[in-house]
């Protein structure tokens, strides 16, 4: 993206005497994508695409433009000053470092050196060994993408990334004849092909299958009140639903989120510490600059049960007086507005036995089959992949179609042991029609009095 840097220059010289700010970002992605049904190529994808993006700020009012052909700037640039000028409005931008770098993610294996032929066959593979007794349906996907970035403003930022992310995704479906129960799974990262290269691709394949199978003999769940433990991938959809939507700085401004007025108050228990984390490297939710320049560093969102900070853009943080966070978030065609990236709790110091051997009824939970949050009212349901009875401290009877619903404020005051284990999680995260990449995850946890829903 060198070459447009004087290009970029002028535009913003000639625009900036006729507006308070502007910004342009612009980049240019080499993808790649493919669906495996039933161990058949359904389609693949590939292309590469370029386009930019303009945005003007003028008395507190946006105004925003896209196009995918550069030789347009002027006109989208027009285009942007017209529509702020054709709105009123109070947006005001905290102060932001000036930046100038040019930085790209460490990657083994280049997209590139392997060929359609050869990720075609590693799906294969990971189809093959899903389809085990039992399993009569599997999906897999996969993309790959690199992109090439270029981010300035008129405040006199200038920033290259050339970022790498890879995915792939397992879903089985099993039947005995009478009912059908999923299992699915992931892995990712920003990084090269090395991800999947270095991933042994018969067991992720087979352990997704033999999920599916093992939940066709398990019992369903019961319904009331229990000691819960939540594995690190559930603990990481709670963290992410009930906290993490709810510290996002414009729902708040929208008065949508439980967390209004709450920063400095104690939200959870004492041991519950929680982050949100754009510069960990191994989370699919890195990412090293946000979409407005802001450079990204560990935020720690609850501090010994306390509220302590808030995900933020330059234009929410501006309102709550704070500085931005790094959590504006879009695709280059999209208008940025506040994400998360990865969100994690932290891990405590209890060995899974330990969390376990004290519960004489309770109810292990495991994995995700996604569920929703109100955080205007703060109250969530999200539905486990499969759970387990806790018998005097053993794990006993599997467990299927199980979910675990309730008030966000209570269950994080209910939290009342932390594992010692870690893990974070692949995947997407979808608000006001965008989705971006995100990490979840934690270790797993022991909820007090949870209330848990079977399906029958």
């Amino acid at each position: 993206m060198e070459e447009y840097i004087s290009l970029f220059e002028n535009v913003i010289k000639k625009t900036i005497p006729n507006v308070d700010y502007i910004d342009i970002r612009a980049g240019m992605s080499d993808n790649t994508s493919i669906l495996m049904k039933d161990g058949n190529v359904d389609e693949i994808n590939t292309g590469m695409s370029l386009g930019a993006r303009i945005r003007v700020l003028n008395n507190g009012a946006w105004g925003f433009a896209y196009t995918t052909d550069l030789s347009k700037l002027d006109e989208i640039t027009d285009t942007a000053i017209k529509l702020s000028n054709s709105l009123t409005g109070d947006v005001e931008l905290s102060e932001s470092e000036v930046i100038k770098d040019k930085m790209e993610v460490d990657v083994r294996i280049p997209f590139k050196d392997i060929s359609i032929e050869e990720k075609k066959e590693i799906l294969k593979e990971a189809n093959d060994a899903a389809t085990i007794e039992k399993v009569n349906s599997t999906t897999v996907s996969y993309s790959d993408g690199e992109i090439n970035e270029l981010f300035m403003n008129s405040e006199g930022s200038e920033i290259q990334t050339k970022t790498s992310k890879v995915r792939m995704a397992l879903n089985a479906s099993a039947t005995n004849g009478e009912i059908i129960q999923f299992g699915h799974g992931s892995l990712g990262g920003v990084k090269g092909f090395e991800v999947i290269a270095d991933a042994d691709i018969e067991e992720f394949g087979r352990n997704i299958g033999e999920k599916a199978v093992r939940l066709l003999d398990a019992e369903a769940a019961p319904s009331g009140r229990f000691p819960v433990i939540a594995d690190p991938e559930l603990t990481g959809v709670l963290i992410h639903e009930a906290l993490g939507h709810a510290a996002e700085g414009d729902l708040i401004l929208q008065n949508d989120s439980i967390l209004k007025g709450k920063i400095g108050e104690k939200i959870a228990s004492d041991i519950v510490n929680i982050f949100d984390d754009a510069s960990k490297k191994d989370g699919f939710g890195y990412y090293p600059y946000d979409v407005e320049g802001v450079r990204t560093k560990p935020n720690q969102l609850v501090k010994d049960g306390k509220l302590i900070s808030l995900l933020n853009s330059r234009e929410t943080s501006s309102k709550f007086g704070m500085k931005s966070s790094g959590n504006a978030r879009s695709i280059i065609a999209d208008k940025p507005i506040v994400r998360m990236s990865n969100t994690y709790l932290q891990p405590g110091d209890n060995t899974f036995e330990e969390l376990i051997e004290d519960i004489p009824d309770g109810i292990y939970l495991k994995g995700s089959r996604g569920g929703q949050v109100d955080t205007g009212k703060g109250i969530f349901q999200f539905n486990a992949a499969e759970g387990y009875l806790i018998k005097n401290g053993e794990i006993s009877t599997p467990l299927r179609d199980v979910s675990l619903s309730g008030n966000i404020l209570e269950t994080l005051k209910n939290i009342d042991a932390i594992g010692n284990d870690f893990k974070l999680s692949v995947g997407f995260c979808g608000k006001d029609g965008q989705t971006v990449p995100v990490g979840d995850g934690g270790p797993h946890t022991k909820i007090l009095n949870a209330l848990v829903g079977g399906m029958g």
